[in-house]
């Protein structure tokens, strides 16, 4: 599995659609699968910017990487967003038969993100949710990279403010140094 982390509007989901034309590799996002559900309820906490529960999307998660077990690899986005997410992840990642081969994390300064968030225009893209959004990421993120490191998982940080094709392209070499291809 490739693990990518940054907080909304990094570029996450446009490097794992690459990635995922580039290789067939299945994409699978928390964001997008809480939002293909049409749950109002679930709608609701993530238009304020909270995350939704924990046990939701890790069976969200677990229900897309069983659909997807004879794919070679897979791309996480957005998952896990949380340090029991992380620890599920870790526990459950060879019962589908996966193991976590490397981390991306996009880093962009908050300038860049606050004007990618505004051209994206989601609904739940205004500066309040987003500023909830961004303190629960870097609430959470450390513990999880913390967690990760120990493991003896491939972490690397990428500056995902650099135009998408030059950030590709550092993201390739270390899918080729990993050997994932």
């Amino acid at each position: 599995m490739i693990v990518f982390f940054g907080p909304a509007g990094a570029g996450k989901s446009t490097q794992g659609q690459i990635l995922s034309a580039t290789y067939g590799w299945p994409l699978f996002s928390a964001g997008q699968l809480l939002r293909d559900m049409h749950d109002n309820n679930l709608l609701e906490t993530m238009r304020t910017g909270k995350l939704v529960p924990p046990e939701k999307v890790n069976q969200l998660m677990g229900d897309a990487l069983s659909q997807n077990s004879g794919a070679s690899n897979v791309i996480l986005d957005g998952f896990p967003r949380q340090l029991v997410q992380a620890h599920w992840l870790i526990d459950n990642q060879h019962s589908y038969g996966r193991s976590i081969d490397l981390v991306i994390v996009l880093d962009i300064p908050k300038p860049e993100l606050m004007r990618r968030l505004e051209a994206r225009g989601r609904v739940d893209d205004i500066p309040e949710v987003i500023s909830e959004r961004l303190k629960i990421y870097y609430q959470e993120i450390s513990s999880i990279l913390d967690l990760f490191t120990r493991l003896g998982i491939k972490i690397i940080h990428i500056d995902g403010s650099r135009q998408k094709d030059e950030v590709n392209k550092e993201i390739m070499k270390e899918i080729i140094k990993c050997k994932l291809v």
